[in-house]
């Protein structure tokens, strides 16, 4: 009986290679997946401490926003910018862990199947074909969710901030990595995709100027009624549950502009802007009973402040 030699040592040879593999290949499977636990617990750590530093205002100067480097007017005094500073390092935190995963748990399973003698260049193309594809129909939410993430990194606005975002004014209740909630003055609630904001007014940042318009009635004296305008705003700010709520003096830029109903009028308060409105309405009823008191009779019509002269005793009609 002959012996075929090296049909012989080539069976030996892939016996003893099968065998190592079926002890060789475990270890080191289980290597994988112990360093990509270590690499995702190590990363996730680090993105923990800089997201609380964050949240404390101890973070890099550059990972904050502008107007975050230069001093707050208010916020700081209320808590507001530490808890609205907290919001977006927690939001921010939560994406860069969750992408940080994903490409860990990749990283391994591609490896791993490496270890498994699996051929990766048709799983790779066929993943990159389904990528393009996948891409091409979710390109809206792609945009939407990269503008999120940018409208949360650069602080654009947060929840509670009333905000202009073109067709939809309102208070934000929700701001999330693809839609923002608003609640508008109605109460009635809009979802935003964040890909279709081309721009942002936020009324809750920093500081608001009230700016009220004054018509007078043709034949008033300008001087009087500037005069009494500014008493009345001088009133309103020396109102003591309004302190601090004021920043600067209330100033008459005098006459802005001259209409058929006669001159206008323009008196301003810079505020602070939680309170814009509340000042806004306080300062409106103070200049209308300031005139009515001086003989001039007001009245509010649209979005501004109307005053004509009260009509004296034989006038007609």
């Amino acid at each position: 009986m002959r012996v075929n030699l090296p049909h012989l040592l080539h069976v030996a040879a892939a016996l003893i290679d099968r065998t190592s593999w079926l002890v060789v290949a475990p270890l080191r499977i289980l290597l994988i997946v112990v360093l990509a636990l270590t690499a995702r617990w190590l990363t996730h750590r680090a993105i923990r401490r800089l997201t609380r530093s964050t949240a404390q205002g101890t973070a890099p100067t550059l990972l904050r926003p502008l107007k975050e480097r230069s001093p707050s007017l208010l916020r700081e005094a209320a808590g507001l910018l530490t808890e609205r500073r907290r919001q977006r390092a927690e939001t921010i935190g939560s994406v860069l862990r969750n992408v940080s995963s994903i490409a860990t748990f990749t990283v391994a399973t591609m490896l791993i199947l490496a270890e498994l003698r699996v051929d990766l260049a048709p799983l790779l193309a066929s993943a990159g074909i389904a990528a393009v594809a996948l891409g091409f129909g979710a390109q809206y939410l792609v945009r939407d969710v990269i503008s999120g993430l940018f409208m949360i990194i650069e602080d654009q606005y947060g929840v509670g901030d009333t905000v202009d975002l073109g067709e939809t004014v309102g208070t934000v209740e929700v701001v999330g990595l693809r839609v923002t909630t608003i609640r508008d003055i109605r109460g009635v609630v809009w979802y935003v995709r964040n890909g279709e904001v081309l721009r942002v007014g936020n009324h809750s940042q920093g500081w608001a100027r009230v700016v009220i318009d004054v018509p007078i009635g043709l034949g008033t004296d300008v001087d009087q009624a500037t005069s009494l305008i500014r008493a009345a705003a001088d009133r309103v700010a020396a109102e003591p549950e309004l302190t601090g709520q004021i920043i600067e003096p209330p100033e008459v830029w005098g006459v802005e502009d001259v209409t058929l109903d006669g001159p206008v009028v323009r008196v301003t308060m810079k505020t602070n802007s939680d309170e814009q409105w509340t000042i806004g309405r306080r300062l409106r009823r103070a200049v209308v009973e300031s005139l009515n008191e001086a003989g001039i009779a007001a009245q509010i019509s649209g979005s501004r402040m109307y005053v004509r002269p009260r009509p004296q005793e034989g006038d007609a009609g």
